[in-house]
């Protein structure tokens, strides 16, 4: 089984990296492959340009640096999000970065009014980490907008099932640890 983790964060040293260090690391061990996908030190751009337009409507074909991306999907069983959470949601990069990716014709289309999902066969594993307490996160809905907005409104679009969908919160020491141990055993029993 082959896994790639997708992290967007520019801290190499941040929690971020750890933890999809830490998934690596458990996913290896366990016999099974990973590609660790790393925004920020690749130099992604999350831009989506004229290019991306004229692909989208099928007018040019895909740029090279998005055919090399759907290929590193397209070689993997899972897919693994791990990103901070900016102003409610994901980094502007990894946005960037699904919006570029995910394109019409490679991950859905539109066959004479009818959408086809095209990524069936993707099993997805989303971990957000967050800073402020859970309290917070209930009270202002972040469970659901997270739920609506990305595990339905982006990966159920193309027909990927979103097996897990965690929030880990930066705490202080032995409860981050345990926390991450947690969401990391989660996901290795449902790769």
């Amino acid at each position: 089984m082959h896994t790639l983790i997708v992290v967007s964060h520019p801290d190499s040293q941040s929690l971020t990296h750890m933890v999809a260090g830490q998934l690596a690391e458990g996913i290896t061990a366990a016999g099974g492959s990973v590609d660790i996908a790393d925004l920020a030190a690749e130099g992604f751009d999350p831009r989506f340009t004229l290019n991306d337009v004229a692909a989208f409507r099928q007018q040019e074909p895909v740029t090279p640096d998005i055919i090399a991306e759907q290929k590193r999907i397209d070689g993997a069983d899972t897919l693994v999000l791990v990103y901070p959470i900016y102003w409610w949601s994901m980094p502007a990069q990894l946005k960037g970065w699904i919006d570029r990716v995910f394109t019409h014709g490679w991950a859905y289309e539109d066959d004479e009014g009818r959408l086809v999902k095209k990524l069936q066969r993707l099993k997805v594993h989303l971990v957000a980490i967050g800073a402020g307490d859970m309290r917070t996160y209930a009270r202002h809905g972040y469970f659901a907008a997270m739920r609506t907005q990305i595990d339905h409104g982006i990966f159920d679009f193309c027909g990927a099932e979103v097996v897990t969908s965690e929030l880990l919160l930066q705490t202080p020491g032995e409860a981050l640890s345990a926390e991450v141990q947690n969401v990391k055993q989660l996901i290795m029993r449902r790769m």
